[in-house]
């Protein structure tokens, strides 16, 4: 089990990588519908406060455990065990990481062929004076057809496998140079057209002016998953960007930065989008349905709204290829960590991901009646149990392993702060990030 000998070639490589790995529809499509679900300004504030308590010490944690094994998730993992004189079982983690990459990236292949189908269908005028009950009869329609639901899957997931079968230099590193500052030009462009509308100030009220009264139990335990959730933290991908990271770079620095990217966009997407749903008097509690039918409605009704509608899912485009990429990434690793080829890695699970993502294109049309567990179609449990269940445990025992298991020297080392520094991050991990990742998990239990 050597050390990998790849590496990001920049500090700013290695930054803009995690955050395309974090940066998707979690941002973009989920932060929206949920804040708006959720009382607005009083979640946002939650969020932020739990993406602190719990997101980036968490994320901190699972990125120093892939630098200091310089190894695949499962092979970092067993080796650490093995340093420490724990059970090797502690690599099986890796291969859950693995498994619940890859159930997220089957739904996550078939919502991004979605953006592809919204995006051509803006670029060309579809929305153009179409009322709700048109727009979302559409919607209706396109999920229901699975020759071309599956034609936009097989698209988005053959642009995702041929960038990481380019490897870490060539694909990964290249495309998110190139799509990260792209994907911030497009949100700060929409941002400042949503400035001009009418719906700008009370957006900006409705994001940033909580009511404290608004906050509930439930709207605790919402923020807290969002936070988990957004940041990519759970399933070892950002295990296996910590194996390439730079050796002089300063984790705590890279990770707070990715971090305030991260929020950013989801900040930015959500003015956006409020500021043109409030200047059509529209309800900013619509939910999931927020981007893909409520949005077209209210941009058809403004000026030049055609273009800044194909903006809009053009960025979100961007936002899903970057991401569904960098989730990729870690099955390729854990595959040529057992001795087979980058090109064939990638190709093996490219090919398993459409496989299983072909369950939730048809649960929309042929397999809508089909519900295996707890009443729920093929769709809905490979977004929610990944989502809600597998991912709070993979964060607490990445958690567990960092903070408790793995040799503390070759923890500190790889965290690359001062004693007081370690100190204060190892406390936080184990006394705040592990007992909230517990709370998320039995959440998503319940």
């Amino acid at each position: 089990m050597n050390a990998t000998l790849e590496r990001w070639s920049t500090r700013r490589a290695f930054i803009l990588a995690v955050t395309g790995a974090a940066v998707g529809l979690g941002n973009i499509w989920r932060f929206p519908y949920i804040t708006g679900e959720n009382g607005g300004a009083a979640f946002l504030v939650l969020y932020v406060i739990f993406v602190l308590l719990l997101g980036l010490p968490a994320m901190m944690a699972e990125i120093l455990v892939g630098r200091a094994g310089r190894r695949s998730p499962i092979q970092s993992l067993g080796y650490l065990a093995g340093q420490a004189g724990a059970s090797r079982h502690w690599q099986l983690l890796g291969l859950f990481g693995a498994f619940t990459v890859f159930c997220i990236l089957s739904f996550y292949s078939v919502v991004s062929g979605w953006s592809i189908e919204f995006f051509v269908t803006a670029v060309n005028g579809g929305f153009t004076g179409l009322g709700a009950a048109e727009v979302a009869a559409g919607f209706e329609g396109f999920l229901a057809d699975p020759g071309r639901m599956t034609f936009n899957h097989s698209l988005f997931l053959f642009m995702t496998m041929t960038v990481v079968a380019a490897g870490v230099a060539k694909g990964l590193e290249r495309l998110n140079n190139l799509l990260m500052p792209m994907l911030y030009l497009l949100l700060v462009l929409l941002a400042g057209y949503a400035a001009t509308t009418d719906g700008f100030g009370p957006a900006l009220a409705w994001l940033f002016q909580p009511d404290f009264s608004a906050i509930t139990p439930l709207v605790v335990l919402h923020a807290m998953g969002h936070a988990f959730f957004t940041l990519a933290v759970g399933a070892c991908a950002l295990m296996a960007y910590g194996a390439y990271m730079p050796e002089r770079q300063s984790l705590p620095r890279a990770a707070g930065a990715v971090a305030v990217l991260d929020v950013s966009v989801a900040l930015l997407a959500g003015i956006a989008i409020f500021s043109v749903v409030f200047s059509q008097g529209m309800d900013p509690g619509e939910g999931p349905g927020l981007m893909f039918v409520t949005l077209p409605i209210a941009f058809a009704e403004l000026p030049w709204g055609s273009v800044w509608l194909s903006l809009f899912f053009l960025l979100l485009l961007l936002a899903t290829w970057t991401s569904s990429i960098n989730l990729a990434e870690p099955m390729v690793a854990t595959l040529q960590g057992r001795g087979l080829g980058r090109g064939k890695s990638a190709a093996v699970v490219g090919l398993s991901v459409w496989l299983l993502g072909l369950l939730s294109v048809l649960s929309f049309s042929t397999l809508a009646e089909w519900r295996p567990l707890f009443g729920m179609n093929a769709f809905d449990l490979v977004t929610t149990i990944p989502t809600e269940i597998f991912l709070p445990v993979g964060g607490l025992l990445i958690g567990i392993f960092a903070a408790w298991v793995m040799p503390q020297q070759e923890a500190r080392a790889a965290l690359g702060v001062s004693e007081p520094g370690f100190l204060l991050w190892r406390s936080v991990v184990r006394w705040v990030s592990i007992p909230l990742a517990a709370v998320v998990l039995a959440a998503g239990l319940l």
